[in-house]
């Protein structure tokens, strides 16, 4: 049988759906490890960590066949994100 446009914008919107969900999963243990950093004195950016996040999404990148530069920029997105956060939490601690 052959999806309509419509079929196939449906399995798009769903597919977003489920990425917005996953962002706002991440965000909360992300916020949680901002709670933890703000209470031990932590600074809210760790760039050895990053390093591994980013090798980490290079090798799933290739193994999901997504181009391995659009895995980092995404993965600098949230990172920039995540920091902004940990910077507020400890702010307001």
């Amino acid at each position: 049988m052959l999806e309509t446009l419509d079929d196939l914008r449906k399995s798009i919107d769903n597919i977003d759906n489920a990425i917005v969900a996953m962002f706002a999963e991440r965000f909360k243990v992300t916020d949680r490890v901002g709670h933890y950093k703000a209470a031990n004195g932590l600074p809210a950016k760790d760039p050895a960590r990053e390093a591994i996040q980013f090798q980490r999404m290079s090798e799933l990148a290739s193994q999901y066949g997504v181009d391995p530069d659009f895995a980092a920029f995404y993965l600098s997105a949230v990172i920039e994100r995540v920091v902004h956060n940990h910077e507020q939490i400890a702010e307001n601690r």
